[in-house]
C-alpha cells in the first residue's frame, strides 16, 4: 500500500471502513513488519481486518482461535503419535537400531504444523490471525514471545526453525484480562470503538449496497440511540448489518413503523434475555423516533 489514505480506500473497497487512526496503525504494521494488537469491544470489527488484510494482500489467512487452556499442542505443533508408532513397528521388523528409529521419527515428516508454525512456514508470507489471545492463559503468550520477536519456533528434538517468511501478525483482545507487558511491548497497538453514525451508515451502505439512503441514515442513528441504553451486551457491527438485511428483507423502509413489528426484528441486535425485556415496546417507539 502506497500511503493510509490508498489503504484506507483499498479497505473501504474491500467492505471494510476504517478510521484514519486504524489505517495509519496497519500501515505501520506492513511497514514496519511488526505485530498489530487491536483492542476493543466483541463486535467492533477486530477479526474482519485479519481477514479483510488477507484479502487485499492476496494471501493466505492462518487464523489461531484463543482459548482458556490452550497450549503449544493445538498453537504451533505437535507430534504424529499414530504415524510414529506404525513407523516404530515397521522399522523395528526391519531390524533397525533404536537410534535410527527415533532420528527417523522425529523428523519433519512426523510433525503435524498448528497455525502459528505453519504461518512462517509458509513459502509467501500470511496473514496471521490470533484471535481473542486474552482468552487464553498468560503462560501461552510466553509461546507467542519467540515467535513475535524472532519468528523462529524452538523444537526440543528438531532444534531452532526459523521463519520462511515473515506473516502479517494481527491479534485482538476484547480486555477480558490484562495482558502482559512483554506481549505488548513487541507489539504496535490501536484500539477499536464502536463506529460513530457517519461511519456505520457508510459500513451499512458498503456492505449491504441495496439498502435505501434514508433507511441506513435511521438504521445508524438508531443504533447510535440503542447503545446509549443499559443493555448486557451492546450490539456490534455485525448485528447491525444483520438487523440491516432483515429490515430489508421485510420490506421497511423507515423504523416509524409498527413499534411491534420493529421490535420483533431486535433479535437481531438484543442477545440476551434482560436486554429483549429492558428494550420495550415504549423504548422502541422512542428510539425509533429519535431515528427517524
Amino acid at each position: 500500500m502506497k500511503n493510509v489514505d490508498d489503504l484506507q480506500q483499498r479497505l473501504a473497497a474491500s467492505g471494510y471502513v476504517a478510521d484514519s487512526m486504524l489505517a495509519a496503525a496497519l500501515q505501520l504494521t506492513l511497514q514496519l513488519g511488526r505485530p498489530l494488537l487491536l483492542e476493543g469491544e466483541a463486535g467492533v470489527g477486530k477479526t474482519e481486518i485479519g481477514k479483510t488484510l488477507a484479502v487485499l494482500q492476496g494471501t493466505q489467512l492462518i487464523r489461531l482461535q484463543c482459548y482458556e487452556g490452550l497450549d503449544a499442542n493445538q498453537a504451533i505443533y505437535e507430534w504424529n503419535y499414530r504415524r510414529q508408532l506404525l513407523a516404530i513397528k515397521a522399522q523395528e521388523q526391519e531390524g533397525r537400531s533404536a537410534d535410527d528409529i527415533e532420528a527417523d521419527i522425529f523428523s519433519e515428516r512426523f510433525l503435524l504444523k498448528r497455525p502459528l508454525l505453519e504461518a512462517i512456514s509458509a513459502e509467501k508470507p500470511p496473514v496471521l490471525l490470533i484471535d481473542e489471545i486474552d482468552r487464553a492463559d498468560e503462560e501461552f503468550e510466553a509461546y507467542l514471545l519467540e515467535i513475535l520477536a524472532d519468528f523462529q519456533v524452538t523444537i526440543p528434538e528438531l532444534g531452532t526453525i526459523e521463519a520462511v517468511s515473515i506473516p502479517t501478525v494481527i491479534l485482538t483482545s476484547n480486555g477480558t484480562r490484562a495482558l502482559s507487558d512483554a506481549l505488548r511491548r513487541r507489539c504496535l497497538y490501536s484500539y477499536i470503538d464502536f463506529p460513530d453514525e457517519a461511519r456505520e451508515r457508510e459500513i451499512i451502505k458498503r456492505r449491504l449496497p441495496c439498502v435505501e439512503q434514508e433507511l441506513a441514515e435511521q438504521i445508524a442513528r438508531f443504533i447510535q440511540c440503542l447503545r446509549k441504553e443499559e443493555l448486557e451486551k451492546t450490539p456490534g457491527i455485525a448485528e447491525t448489518l444483520d438487523w440491516a438485511a432483515a429490515l430489508i428483507g421485510l420490506e421497511i423502509r423507515t423504523l416509524d413503523c409498527d413499534p411491534e413489528i420493529l421490535r420483533t426484528t431486535l433479535i437481531c441486535l438484543l442477545k440476551t434475555e434482560t436486554d429483549q425485556a429492558t428494550i420495550s415496546k415504549e423504548v422502541v417507539s422512542r428510539l425509533a423516533g429519535q431515528a427517524a
